[in-house]
């Protein structure tokens, strides 16, 4: 069997050129995601070794969280960063589930998140669900729930209201632009349960902060932790 595997993966190589998801290099094939030198000068935050770390404070007196870590520093120009965009815009969700599963495996030989029972990806609004074709936090969710073992409850929390994107706003305008746009629909799926919420970049933790408050509002007897696939050293630093 693992002749005919060889066989098959040899086969889709040539079909479809693999290639290394940050860099855009071939990847050999003992790779799957990243080639080599990426995966050697990965710019990883080790957050989900510490259990008390820079992005735990960022929620400090705002949201009770259990856990709270990102996979890789978010650094301007970067192809870490670029390959974000790959899979955010561009239809690599492959990637996005390729690199959650990554950042899960990490996590599981962490054992920070070993008590984690359900993962809850940020929900994105129907409409920019049909312009985009996916949601990639869910991507990237289901890739850590493959190496954790759990559950991705993505129909528990739905985004009820259409806001414009995060991504050109100020600060300010990042709370006000997420207040009330979640809805819980399934609390029977998290009730009792320890959720990690899941997203792709951190940048103020408004989106993550309405989203947990939402859920607590709806299962007050919920525990939460957090884990995204980017920050920015500048976004642990900031106060709001």
């Amino acid at each position: 069997m693992s002749i005919l595997n060889s066989l098959i993966r040899d086969l889709r190589s040539i079909v479809v050129p693999r290639s290394c998801a940050v860099c855009g290099g071939d990847l050999p094939p003992t790779k799957h995601l990243i080639c080599s030198a990426c995966e050697a000068t990965a710019p990883l935050t080790n957050l989900w070794c510490e259990p008390s770390n820079a992005m735990m404070e960022r929620f400090w007196g705002l949201l009770p969280v259990h856990h709270a870590s990102a996979l890789f520093w978010y650094v301007e120009g970067s192809p870490w960063r670029d390959a974000v965009h790959r899979f955010k815009y561009a239809g690599r969700w492959l990637s996005a589930y390729d690199m959650g599963r990554w950042y899960g495996a990490l996590m599981r030989e962490a054992g920070t998140y070993a008590d984690v029972d359900v993962i809850v990806p940020v929900p994105l609004h129907w409409w920019r669900r049909i312009g985009r074709g996916y949601n990639q936090a869910e991507y990237i969710a289901r890739g850590i729930a493959r190496e954790l073992g759990v559950e991705v409850a993505s129909r528990a929390v739905v985004r009820h209201r259409y806001n414009e994107s995060q991504t050109r706003q100020s600060n300010f305008r990042r709370w006000t632009n997420v207040e009330g746009i979640f809805r819980v629909r399934r609390a029977e799926e998290l009730r009792g349960k320890h959720i990690l919420l899941v997203d792709d970049v951190f940048t103020t933790g408004a989106t993550i902060l309405s989203l947990g408050e939402t859920i607590l509002r709806a299962v007050p007897d919920a525990r939460l932790s957090v884990a995204v696939l980017a920050t920015t050293r500048r976004s642990l630093r900031q106060q709001d």
